[in-house]
């Protein structure tokens, strides 16, 4: 029986994330941007030093995923003045769902959001909400089948590439 469990990372987990992070970016990115881009921003967002530095951010954990015993995605949040954009003083923001793409279908994502979800009513916070690529329609409609609406939009730098990112919010009660 497949056993999928959520632990909380620490730095020793640095080059899982990193891994995964590039492997999921990568997957499913790549066909729709252009190498150079890709190659630029996985060097910048996914380095070592860049990294670490949000691991030991204590407002921003980790969660990874594994199937079994194998690492297959993770999640990140942000809290506070960690927040890529300061939305209200009562949000949690999901920066990061990645999940490997052989492992897509599989409850992963829901499985990740749920804690995101749980950790958000534990706090508490009003808001949780995150920033989506507006290209990115499975995503977009993953987070709509659960409950986040489009409040906003950002710009988002791909290598030299500005895209535009919708940001959704989901009201916890």
């Amino acid at each position: 029986m497949t056993m999928i469990e959520i632990k909380k990372a620490t730095l020793s987990d640095l080059v899982t994330i990193q891994n995964i992070s590039k492997q999921s970016f990568t997957e499913t990115f790549a066909a729709i941007n252009t190498p150079e881009n890709m190659k630029k921003y996985l060097q910048e967002s996914f380095n070592t030093a860049q990294l670490t530095a949000e691991i030991n951010n204590p407002d921003s954990p980790f969660y990874i995923a594994f199937w079994n015993t194998e690492p297959v995605g993770y999640l990140k949040l942000n809290l506070g003045d960690a927040q890529t954009e300061m939305v209200e003083d009562t949000t949690l923001e999901i920066q990061r769902i990645y999940v490997l793409q052989a492992f897509h279908g599989k409850k992963i994502g829901q499985l990740l959001l749920d804690e995101a979800i749980k950790i958000a009513q534990q706090i508490p916070v009003n808001y949780i909400w995150l920033g989506v690529w507006e290209e990115n329609n499975r995503a977009l409609q993953f987070y709509t089948k659960n409950g986040f609406i489009t409040f906003d939009k950002h710009l988002f730098l791909l290598g030299d590439d500005q895209q535009t990112d919708l940001l959704m919010k989901l009201k916890i009660s």
